[in-house]
C-alpha cells in the first residue's frame, strides 16, 4: 500500500471533511532512507518542481568542521557511536541526523540529513 501524505479525513472539531475522490501522485511519501556505513552510493529522485533530491544510501566519508579552526576536511568515517534516534541504529551502523560518529579527527556529531541531503556533514565534539 502507498505511503499517504494528504490531509486528515477529520477537522480539529472532529467532523469530516468533505471525500476526496483519490490519491494524488504528489501526495505520496516514501519511507526513511536509511544510510549505512558502506562504500559511497546515492540516488536520484525527482520531485516536485522538476527539481532533484539527492539520497544518499551510503557514504563511508564526512564532511568535518573543526570548530576552533573553522576548517572543513573530508574524513573517513570508522563506526557510529551514538545515535539518539534509534539505539539499534548504532549496531547497524545507520548514519541519521544527531548521530555522534567516530572518524580519524575523532567523535563529531552528524548536522546534515544524509538520506535527504545527499552528504554527512559533521561537526567535532
Amino acid at each position: 500500500m502507498a505511503i499517504s501524505q494528504k490531509r486528515s479525513i477529520r477537522k480539529a472539531t472532529g467532523g469530516r471533511y468533505t471525500a476526496k475522490l483519490s490519491k494524488k501522485l504528489n501526495e505520496l511519501g516514501s519511507g526513511p532512507t536509511l544510510t549505512k556505513l558502506e562504500g559511497t552510493r546515492k540516488r536520484s529522485l525527482r520531485v516536485i518542481g522538476g527539481n532533484q533530491k539527492q539520497r544518499l544510501l551510503s557514504s563511508e566519508t564526512a564532511n568535518i568542521l573543526d570548530p576552533k579552526t573553522k576548517k572543513h576536511k573530508v574524513v573517513k568515517i570508522k563506526s557510529v557511536v551514538d545515535n539518539p534516534a534509534n539505539r539499534n541504529y548504532i549496531r547497524r551502523n545507520i548514519l541519521t541526523k544527531g548521530a555522534v560518529i567516530e572518524t580519524e579527527l575523532g567523535k563529531a556529531k552528524i548536522t546534515s540529513r544524509p538520506g535527504q541531503q545527499g552528504s554527512v556533514s559533521a561537526v567535532l565534539v
